[in-house]
């Protein structure tokens, strides 16, 4: 069996909807993967290099789990990413992580006509991927397709059936993780 380690980026995973109800699905589904919350675990932005390195060693599937945030990963996550991925561990002549199936998941706030050209965002999600496909492609790791879900947002969820649609989503995107987890 795979050991699958998924690190959780969401800087308030209790006031998640979508993220909260992605990971609680993939737990369930897969009981064996280890799931880290960043927010639980280094609420002050203090990472253990040392564990977090160890558990990504142990790990033959990477999966990062967040909600877009400008763009990109959270802060604390972006942290995670600059202080554990160090050269020589993560990249270089050294490098230990090569070969190890990276999957990258997210959450965007807006819906996704807002990611076209001659919208809002005026580039598609698939753009904005890139800075992870490289991270991938420096570290030696087999990038999965990516899996991303649009229009959860904080503001869209202001009634029970805004709520419960949000949940139908983020079920369905796990979903398609759990599909991606088990075919890495």
């Amino acid at each position: 069996m795979k050991n699958v380690l998924i690190i959780s980026g969401h800087p308030d995973l209790q006031n998640s909807i979508a993220n909260k109800t992605i990971l609680d699905e993939v737990a369930t589904a897969l009981p064996n993967a280890k799931i880290r919350k960043l927010d639980e675990l280094y609420p002050n932005f203090n990472i253990d290099v040392a564990s977090e390195q160890a558990e990504l060693l142990n790990a033959d599937v990477i999966v990062w789990q967040f909600p877009l945030s400008w763009y990109s990963m959270p802060a604390l996550m972006k942290k995670w990413l600059d202080d554990v991925f160090l050269h020589g561990f993560s990249h270089g002549s050294t490098a230990k992580l090569g070969g190890k199936k990276l999957i990258v998941s997210f959450t965007t706030g807006a819906p996704a006509v807002a990611y076209q050209h001659d919208a809002v965002m005026k580039h598609t999600v698939d753009e904005f991927c890139y800075q992870f496909e490289t991270t991938a492609i420096l570290c030696g790791l087999d990038l999965q397709p990516i899996v991303y879900t649009n229009g959860v947002s904080y503001s869209a969820r202001q009634t029970a059936e805004q709520i419960a649609g949000q949940k139908d989503l983020a079920k369905e995107h796990a979903k398609r993780l759990i599909t991606a987890i088990q075919a890495a």
